[in-house]
């Protein structure tokens, strides 16, 4: 599969939490709490501190989208502003998340995708694995991927 061409003026960012919190819980709370409306009590966790973080940024260092790389492999918290979405920005920010997690040495990346999402997932390479379940109030499918 060949990797997704970032759009022009767009550059990325894979960081630590404490560099590109400022950037990613905004994106995040926009996103998940505001449109979706998981509750915003759940939306940042312990688990961000741990996690390897990836910004999409416009020309003028406006963040756009984000996601993370959990340490045991899964890829979570995908989101890009409404303003962005169709520019290709999530295949971008999920191909740097895979390519870090094969960099790490993980046999298998997963996610649990909201089942609206499921298409973009399998585009990417991934395969839905088992039966939808619920998550904050959002119907979830979990998704693997493996290289090759």
């Amino acid at each position: 599969m060949t990797p997704p061409a970032l759009p022009p003026g767009i550059r990325l960012r894979l960081d630590n939490w404490e560099a590109l919190r400022s950037d990613a819980a905004p994106i995040r709370f926009e996103v998940f709490v505001d449109e979706q409306g998981v509750p915003p009590d759940i939306e940042l966790d312990e688990m961000d501190p741990l996690c390897l973080h990836a910004i999409a940024y416009d020309a003028q260092g406006t963040a756009l989208g984000t996601g993370r790389l959990l340490p045991d492999g899964h890829i979570g918290r995908m989101a890009v502003r409404q303003q962005a979405r169709g520019m290709g920005l999530g295949g971008c920010l999920l191909q740097a998340l895979v390519e870090a997690g094969l960099r790490q040495g993980h046999t298998a990346l997963v996610l649990n995708a909201q089942c609206h999402a499921q298409a973009f997932y399998e585009r990417h390479g991934f395969q839905v694995r088992g039966a939808p379940f619920e998550e904050a109030g959002i119907a979830h499918i979990t998704m693997v991927r493996t290289p090759g």
